[in-house]
């Protein structure tokens, strides 16, 4: 399994199974330079590589990982004026699963409070979208961007794709599966700290006092759909790792 990371941004551009299929999809249209303001300016900023992180108790569990940071420049300061550290691990578990580990800490002097939002933006692989379902999402209620934003709660079993979708769905549980019926494959994602799902991120702003730290957590295996017969086994999802 392999994975590349660009420092602009703090992207992971690539995660590759253990038969050098690419199993994240990147745009051919995006390129290395170019405005992400509209996504939020740490995604348009050059991180650092953490020589010496700090120890964590997962990291026996890592086959490897790396860890980025991000910290307030003057530059930032006339964009968002608030003085912060930002930490992303990105590694990779014992059978390949890429895990994605970040941190925001709040170390403004002025005794101000800040508020922020938080997603990953995660894009996956797939063949034809139509034979793709999400399932682990079935009763939520979700906001449809489509409709000017407004609120409906899931009636389907599984989401699936005949036309354009723009939908958050709101209070999600901690683990998802994406099945890809053509290629035979199920990703399965699972989170803490990121209580809605678009492309498992969160936007419901976060506030953070001086000195207090946010922490939130992704990790995504691929698996043959085999595993999960024709439709995902809910209850052996909830089992799993």
């Amino acid at each position: 399994m392999l994975h590349n990371v660009y420092l602009y941004g703090g992207q992971v551009t690539s995660w590759k199974n253990a038969h050098g299929e690419e199993l994240l999809f990147v745009s051919s249209k995006l390129k290395s330079t170019g405005s992400l303001e509209q996504y939020g300016f740490a995604r348009n900023r050059i991180w650092s590589i953490d020589l010496d992180p700090p120890p964590s108790p997962s990291d026996i569990s890592h086959k490897a990982f790396v860890d980025l940071i991000l910290t307030h420049s003057e530059e930032d300061m006339k964009i968002w004026p608030h003085r912060y550290d930002c930490r992303l691990r990105v590694a990779l578990g014992p059978t390949g699963d890429l895990m994605l580990t970040s941190r925001i800490r709040n170390t403004n002097t002025d005794g101000k409070s800040f508020t922020f939002r938080f997603a990953y933006q995660t894009y996956f692989f797939v063949t034809d979208i139509s034979e793709v379902r999400v399932e682990g999402l079935e009763t939520l209620d979700y906001l449809d961007n489509l409709k000017n934003g407004e609120r409906f709660t899931e009636q389907e079993d599984a989401i699936t794709f005949e036309s354009e979708v723009d939908k958050v769905y709101l209070s999600t549980p901690t683990k998802i599966a994406i099945l890809d019926h053509e290629r035979k494959r199920t990703f399965e994602l699972r989170k803490d700290g990121l209580p809605d799902a678009e492309a498992a991120c969160v936007e419901e702003p976060i506030t953070l006092k001086p000195g207090e730290e946010w922490k939130g957590r992704q990790e995504i295996s691929a698996v043959p759909s085999s595993y999960c017969s024709e439709q995902l086994d809910p209850l052996r999802l909830l089992l799993r790792g």
